[in-house]
């Protein structure tokens, strides 16, 4: 049997191991180097494979760079797997004359939380000229120098470093003056004018020089500044400085305005000879925006607030010149010291902000990393949270941070955590950074949807509009999160052989219930829909309720008036009553029928127009159309009444019609009434003898076209014969009266004809006018007018029969 104390030191010695390579798998650093200028997408170098990914993984992995503070430098290219640059890059912006130019910043594979240093050298190319401040100098020499007295001259700039930086000057030909080079302290190559003979104010009083700075690029750039040498009158006395170097260090909070240092240079000449001045010499703009220096006392003061984070020392250099243009010059440094005065940061790289509550102990929340921007104690940093929380801070690389869970969360316990982050420094006193992380505890999805009703009763009246909302249900989920987004929707079934989707929609998000077509109802009273609710858990959970949709009636359809009908031919029918006719003599009845239900259906009559008023009455609910007295002989043959059918809704709707009734007793007072309807008399005399003349020739030939139609129904008698038999063979088979009936209502329809007989002699014709017998209706007025009158003959036999005495029929 095994050795439990041995086989515990194995299992310990193999968790170290695998713990030590993953700490040298995080902590891997990853160096490239680039030239500056390039363009924006060139190649870096090839992240994917330092990290062991293929290019398709950068995405899927989540792989990003993480940098702080600064303007992203460089890009991921997801298609090659490389690292290249996001722009053009400028070494001299990044790192001025610091060599070498190095960038660090952080890859992160985000499904692991990995973190991996990069670091980028930029590589310098000669892209800077050499630059003097001026391109013209005034230079001022006593002309009693001795030989090898040195004038200092104004230095070059070169922004690159290294060879490609400023490497020598040259000095054009003359015969006074050579150039010496010395190089300072800080690498600064500083040049000199040596005066080699003795200067004749009298035989030259100026000199000018061409002074040129060269770097060591390939090719050599170079630039030049034009040297003015002045020479003055005999001042053998140059001014000098207490110290060749003057040292001062301040905190970088001090007040804007405070004194730092006095220069001190005395000059043993007298006079405007030994009154000296102060001033800097080839000061960058940094340092003319930040200190000031007084020209007669040699005060140096800030003008700017200093900051160590930005720069931690200035170096300048004064020159003291008397007034004879001789000078000293002294080196300045101003060292800043640093304060406490950057709170700690807070940089979250990545947060979860939810998880599920039967989530594992040791779930990774948050990433984060945290800095702080002094130096030294005052930019050491501690992070906390409180400990009464399921959660734990494990550090990780780079000053980054994991937060992970302790144990299981319960949601119904609590949902939501509010997780303060507090980072402090180690400056006096401390400064400190709080962040608040918010997480939510998801829930899973136990809870179906329910509604607050079990079934719905709703009500729509008729012809409404398309598209107009009708309802809205509403179901609630006592889960959280996306399980409490409930969706709605219909069963599928069909109504009177069309989905149920066809007449109404619900909104899937509101449950809002929509009308897709007018209802009517005629035609649809109830309507039987099925709501599901579906929450969007996986899997979901579902809840159904009926609705019950009922179409309400609306007054929308006029009275139909099915007696009398309109002629197709745009013609009136005409009813006849005969002057005999006593009081309540039933001239003709008006049906009309109304197709929607209840009061909207309930109809009356009533007359609206009467060319004799008080001659005719309509019944209220019948529509008989009856006499009101008895006929008199100065009543007129045509009546034209207006009959109005109308409902009960509200608003009420009705329909009109008109009927023409001829009244006569004889069918010669009917030719003769509508014959003098449309004809005017002239009241003037003097035209009554042409009137007369023209009705003559007009009776005349109305009297020789009547013979000539009874002898063209004599020859066609045969015809005619055929036509009345079949005529009465469709009458025989009609009855009288008819009644037509529509939900309930039952309309009387009845029709009139008179059967009439025409005798002639030799010199006169007449009508005799029998008693009515009601069997069709009479043609109209304006037919008789334009037509004549369509004659029949009943029995035309030419052996019994007289040629002279014919019997027809007139149908009006």
């Amino acid at each position: 049997m095994a050795d439990p104390l041995k086989s515990r030191g194995r299992g310990d010695l193999l968790w170290f191991f695998m713990l030590l390579g993953t700490l040298c798998e995080t902590a891997a650093q990853i160096r490239y180097s680039v030239r500056e200028e390039l363009d924006k997408g060139s190649f870096v170098g090839n992240i994917s494979k330092d990290l062991g990914l293929e290019p398709r993984e950068l995405a899927q992995r989540g792989v990003r760079i993480v940098s702080r503070g600064r303007t992203q430098l460089f890009s991921l290219n997801p298609r090659s797997g490389s690292l290249v640059t996001a722009d053009r890059i400028d070494r001299e912006e990044l790192c001025a004359q610091s060599a070498p130019c190095l960038v660090s910043f952080n890859v992160l594979i985000e499904n692991k939380m990995k973190i991996y240093g990069v670091e980028v050298e930029i590589i310098d190319i000669n892209d800077n000229f050499p630059r003097f401040r001026d391109e013209e100098l005034k230079v001022k020499v006593n002309e009693n120098a001795a030989a090898g007295t040195r004038l200092v001259l104004p230095f070059a700039r070169d922004a690159d470093v290294g060879v490609n930086s400023l490497q020598s000057y040259q000095l054009s030909s003359n015969l006074h003056f050579s150039l010496d080079v010395k190089s300072g302290p800080d690498g600064q190559k500083y040049p000199e004018l040596v005066l080699e003979q003795p200067l004749d104010r009298e035989k030259e009083a100026t000199h000018n020089l061409l002074l040129t700075a060269l770097d060591g690029g390939d090719p050599v750039h170079s630039s030049t500044t034009l040297i003015h040498v002045t020479v003055l009158d005999a001042n053998d006395n140059a001014p000098r400085f207490s110290r060749s170097e003057y040292r001062v260090s301040v905190p970088e909070n001090i007040p804007v305005g405070t004194q730092l240092l006095t220069l001190t240079a005395t000059d043993a000449d007298e006079g405007i000879n030994g009154k000296v001045t102060y001033s800097f010499r080839n000061e960058e703009d940094k340092i003319a925006e930040t200190f000031q220096l007084d020209s007669y006392l040699g005060e140096i003061s800030t003008v700017h607030s200093l900051d160590y984070e930005e720069t931690g020392f200035y170096l300048m250099e004064v020159v003291a010149q008397d007034g004879g243009a001789l000078l000293a010059s002294a080196k300045v440094l101003v060292t800043v010291q640093d304060v406490n005065d950057n709170a700690p940061e807070v940089i979250l790289t990545s947060l979860t902000s939810s998880v599920s509550e039967d989530c594992l102990p040791g779930t990774i929340i948050a990433l984060f990393s945290v800095h702080d921007g002094d130096s030294g104690k005052n930019g050491e940093v501690s992070c906390s949270i409180p400990g009464n929380l399921p959660f734990k801070l494990e550090k990780s690389v780079d000053n980054y941070y994991h937060l992970v869970t302790t144990r299981s969360l319960d949601r119904e316990e609590t949902s939501e955590y509010n997780i303060t982050v507090t980072v402090i420094d180690g400056g006096t006193p401390p400064l400190s950074t709080e962040n608040h992380i918010s997480l939510k505890v998801a829930d899973i999805n136990d809870n179906p949807p329910a509604f607050s009703h079990d079934s719905y009763s709703i009500s729509i009246p008729e012809n409404n509009l398309r598209g107009v909302s009708i309802f809205s249900v509403t179901a609630y989920d006592q889960d959280s999160g996306d399980f409490a987004q409930v969706t709605y929707s219909l069963a599928e079934y069909t109504f009177q052989e069309a989905p149920v989707s066809s007449y109404v929609s619900i909104n899937s998000d509101t449950g809002v219930l929509y009308a897709l077509q007018s209802f009517d109802y005629e035609q649809i009273r109830e309507l039987k829909l099925l709501v599901t609710a579906r929450d969007s858990g996986s899997p979901p959970l579902s809840t159904n309720v009926s609705v019950s949709l009922f179409v309400t009636d609306q007054n929308d359809n006029i009275p139909e008036i099915l007696y009398p009908t309109l002629p197709t031919d745009g013609s009136t029918g005409v009813e006849l009553a005969p002057r005999s006719a006593e009081p309540g003599y039933l001239v003709t009845k008006v049906v009309a029928v109304d197709r929607d239900s209840g009061q909207n259906a309930w109809l009356s009559y009533r007359l609206l127009k009467a060319s004799e008023p008080g001659l005719f009455t309509v019944g209220l609910h019948t529509g008989e159309v009856r006499t009101a007295r008895a006929l008199l002989d100065r009543d007129v043959v045509k009546q034209s009444l207006v009959v109005v059918v109308q409902d009960h809704g509200q608003p009420p709707l009705s329909a009109s019609v008109t009927l023409t009734v001829a009244v006569a007793d004889s069918i010669p007072d009917v030719l003769a009434d509508l014959g003098s309807i449309n004809t005017s008399s002239d009241p003037q005399d003097s035209d009554l003898t042409l009137y007369l003349v023209v009705a003559v020739a007009t009776v005349s030939c109305v009297f020789l076209a009547f013979v000539i139609v009874l002898l063209a129904l004599r020859l066609r008698r045969w015809y005619m014969s055929r036509l009345l038999q079949s005529s009465r063979d469709r009458l025989a088979s009609r009855p009288n009266s008819h009644f037509v009936g529509m939900d309930g209502v039952q309309a009387f329809l009845q029709a009139y004809s008179h059967e009439v007989s025409l005798t002639t002699d030799s010199r006169k014709s007449h009508l005799i006018f029998p008693q009515p017998n009601y069997a069709d209706r009479l043609i109209n007025e304006e037919s008789c007018e334009k037509s004549e009158p369509l004659l029949i003959a009943d029995k035309m036999d030419a052996n019994k029969e007289d040629p002279g005495d014919v019997q027809v029929s007139f149908l009006f």
